[in-house]
């Protein structure tokens, strides 16, 4: 017979139970080709209040870091457009960065659905544009979900 480890249940480094599923969020109202209206606005504080839902992970300094990137290549990009398609892999690799800090436990499925869902659809400067606007709404909103953390 096989040596088999007997499972314990631990708690995540923050205190957090590891069992515990977090409710998938809809990501699908965020389109950067055809902006409607209320994606800054209600589409945004939507994701917001779902990120928000976990008390656990997703601390506003931690998802401040992202934005700060997205911000930082959309800078580097407006400075010269040209260089975009060389910018992308680059820009995408935030996805990577999200997934390491799930594995951290400083973030949670949602917001690695989230960051991956908005890069899925960045082929363009402009889409880049409407990321990085729509993050900043998004943490206008999140701060105001959060304002003690």
């Amino acid at each position: 017979m096989a040596y088999q480890p007997q499972q314990k249940h631990s708690p995540g480094p923050r205190g957090g139970n590891d069992d515990k599923q977090v409710k998938p969020m809809d990501t699908s109202k965020i389109q950067f080709k055809n902006i409607q209206a209320d994606l800054f606005d209600g589409v945004a504080k939507c994701a917001a209040q779902a990120i928000g839902e976990n008390k656990q992970s997703n601390k506003p300094s931690q998802l401040r870091r992202f934005y700060d990137e997205i911000v930082m290549w959309e800078g580097k990009a407006s400075i010269n457009p040209d260089k975009f398609p060389e910018y992308l892999p680059f820009i995408r690799m935030i996805n990577a960065k999200a997934a390491y800090a799930q594995g951290r436990k400083l973030v949670d499925p949602n917001y690695v659905k989230l960051i991956g869902d908005c890069l899925r659809q960045v082929e363009t400067y402009a889409d880049l544009r409407h990321f990085k606007l729509f993050m900043e709404a998004f943490m206008g909103f999140y701060k105001e979900e959060r304002p003690k953390d």
